[in-house]
């Protein structure tokens, strides 16, 4: 695996760096990019409207690791298993139109909740409520090994998702049959956190500060919904989604850990919240940023209202194997796969045949 330093700022919290300057180049660049329809290199998936369903014909439990993993599941049991992860503040619903799709092209499709989310709870009272990646990139590879039949699957994420998927990509390439990742190459370190941004980077990441203080522990424990909600505003302000779209994810942050998953999360990242030592070694060898060799297609938001790379220049490089870069056009924010589930559906389909 590559020992080269990740370029400046390709790391997952680093890319306010290319905040509100970058926007208008984002703007330019963008237009030039084909669109995922124009850039289809198998049969193309159905076309969908977002929102058509609003619910999983099945959820499921199954403990995994430290995890009760609570997971939908689509599609034919003996089918190519693709793997679907979402971030924060987001759950299962991010898939909810993708799911079917895989389903109806012969994909065994599982959607898991995050730690801290929805029905996915810790086996013992006694378990660190850990969020560093190391430990939620693992919660993947134990739900797989937990469903016994899936050795390799198809991965696709967005956001703290695509953080566990690229690790995954990158150090057991062998589950990993390939990657779709919206957003590029995310895995980091500790040690990257420490060097000051600009400050108009710095102000676009004011919610990583307030959640470090008590303060901010106390405000998302009160308004959480809310705050979730001003998320989902600024990240996707073109996506016109309703109290009710957003309600049915909302009620997956009401997990008994999920302040404790969040807060650690970005209290980690900054090195302001250990870790568990058992991770350590694994850490290391992410910090190492290695390069991904899996087929990959990287997916972006012509709309992304979070912080983003104009294009995948900066990460380019890290993607040895066969790679496609596609932009979906038409106002489409930072969940990808709720504002446009075809184009994401159909590079999970489009992967495994690069």
């Amino acid at each position: 695996m590559s020992k080269t330093e990740v370029p400046e700022g390709i790391d997952h919290h680093r890319r306010r760096f290319f905040g509100t300057a970058a926007m208008a180049l984002a703007a330019g660049q963008l237009g030039m990019m084909g669109s995922a329809d124009a850039q289809t290199k198998t049969a193309p998936v159905p076309a969908v409207k977002p929102g058509t369903n609003t619910s999983f014909a099945s959820l499921k439990q199954i403990n995994a690791g430290v995890l009760n993993v609570g997971y939908a599941e689509a599609g034919p049991a003996d089918g190519p298993a693709a793997i679907l992860l979402h971030g924060w503040p987001y759950d299962i619903h991010s898939f909810v139109d993708v799911a079917p799709l895989l389903a109806s092209a012969g994909y065994r499709v599982i959607v898991p909740y995050n730690r801290g989310y929805g029905t996915t709870h810790f086996r013992s009272r006694k378990t660190f409520r850990n969020a560093e990646q190391a430990a939620v990139a693992l919660d993947v590879i134990a739900l797989m090994n937990a469903l016994k039949k899936i050795r390799e699957a198809t991965i696709g994420a967005f956001d703290w998702g695509a953080r566990s998927a690229n690790i995954i990509a990158a150090l057991w390439p062998e589950r990993c049959q390939g990657l779709v990742s919206v957003g590029g190459y995310f895995l980091t370190s500790q040690k990257a956190q420490k060097s000051p941004l600009p400050p108009p980077a710095e102000l676009q990441w004011w919610y990583q500060y307030y959640f470090v203080t008590k303060r901010g522990e106390l405000g998302y424990t009160k308004y959480r919904h809310d705050f979730a909600k001003l998320i989902w505003q600024t990240a996707s302000p073109k996506w016109n989604f309703d109290d009710a779209t957003f309600d049915r994810t909302a009620a997956s942050f009401n997990n008994p850990d999920h302040v404790a998953i969040v807060m650690h999360d970005y209290r980690w990242r900054l090195g302001l919240a250990k870790g568990e030592s058992k991770y350590a070694r694994l850490e290391r060898r992410i910090a190492a940023t290695p390069v991904i060799a899996v087929p990959t297609i990287c997916l972006e938001g012509d709309a992304n209202g979070a912080p983003h790379f104009p294009d995948d220049s900066p990460y380019r490089k890290k993607f040895t194997g066969k790679y496609e870069y596609r932009v979906s056009k038409g106002g489409i924010g930072h969940n990808l796969p709720q504002e446009a589930p075809h184009d994401f559906a159909q590079a999970v389909v489009d992967v495994s045949k690069l």
